[in-house]
């Protein structure tokens, strides 16, 4: 994948960002559609961001926005942590332009760990050679021997790990959810529709299941429709689903509707995060 960098327009619920993006980015910024969100990007660099544009001032202004975050590292599934959350607002009124989240599943955080533990296990033999040692053994031949014990008491540590391992594999839901990536996705009727490619965090700053369809297009399924998790991953209804967007849609009311597109926007928004169409 080539690693040049173009500029692109990323948008937020209010307003969008200027930066330059890898191939990669472009990729991880497209949930369907045309346009790029800076959401799926979480917290990028601000010296890749040329410009922003704040819907609050309807103005555009040179250079990056702010960029304020924290990291509660909370379990908000099983197997999947909320490692940080923040958002980027206008540097002028302080409009939050777009908010992201960003995850880590449990065998992610199992690899980090792995990869740690060599480097420590490398360090404790050269650490282990000392010049005391050998003083020891060449004055006493008893303590010599004592030295041999070590290796059993490493026995017990092994022997606490099987106790601790049923519980992990008890909770069948937090090893679906982990290696959830590839797995084929179901409809109501029981129809393959695609697999999984990841789960990311649409414009609306919630939760969604990125599915690549069989034609090759990517879809983005809201969270809530997702019914179950298991050797495959099975949709809900649309009828089910439909009184729960009838009441969202009464929630968000008529403030933001855009009279060119129908889309209804966030309250307070001068442009229309849909079309750009002026509210």
């Amino acid at each position: 994948m080539s690693s040049e960098l173009r500029v692109k327009k990323l948008r937020g619920s209010g307003g969008y960002v200027v930066a330059a993006l890898t191939d990669e980015q472009q990729t991880k910024a497209s949930i369907g559609g045309p346009d790029l969100f800076l959401a799926p990007l979480c917290r990028m660099d601000t010296d890749r961001m040329s410009k922003h544009m704040c819907n609050m001032c309807d103005k555009e202004y040179e250079g990056p926005p702010e960029i304020h975050y924290e990291n509660p590292n909370e379990e908000v599934a099983p197997g999947l942590t909320l490692v940080e959350k923040g958002r980027y607002s206008c540097k002028v009124c302080n409009s939050t332009i777009a908010e992201y989240r960003e995850f880590r599943k449990e065998d992610e955080q199992e690899a980090d760990r792995t990869a740690e533990q060599p480097q420590h296990q490398e360090q404790q033999p050269s650490v282990a050679p000392t010049p005391t040692v050998a003083a020891e053994t060449a004055s006493a031949p008893p303590p010599p021997a004592a030295a041999p014990p070590p290796p059993p008491a490493a026995a017990p540590s092994t022997a606490t790990v099987p106790q601790q391992s049923p519980p992990a594999d008890t909770p069948s839901d937090a090893s679906s959810v982990s290696d959830i990536n590839g797995r084929a996705v179901y409809d109501e009727n029981a129809i393959k529709i695609g697999i999984v490619n990841r789960i990311g965090i649409d414009s609306a700053n919630t939760m969604v299941l990125v599915i690549t369809k069989d034609d090759g297009d990517e879809e983005a399924v809201p969270w809530s429709s997702v019914r179950k998790v298991g050797e495959i991953v099975l949709l809900g209804s649309g009828p089910a689903d439909a009184p729960a967007a009838a009441t969202a849609a009464a929630d968000v009311g008529n403030s933001g509707r855009c009279s060119s597109c129908g889309f209804e926007n966030r309250e307070g928004s001068r442009f229309c995060e849909e079309c750009g169409a002026k509210l």
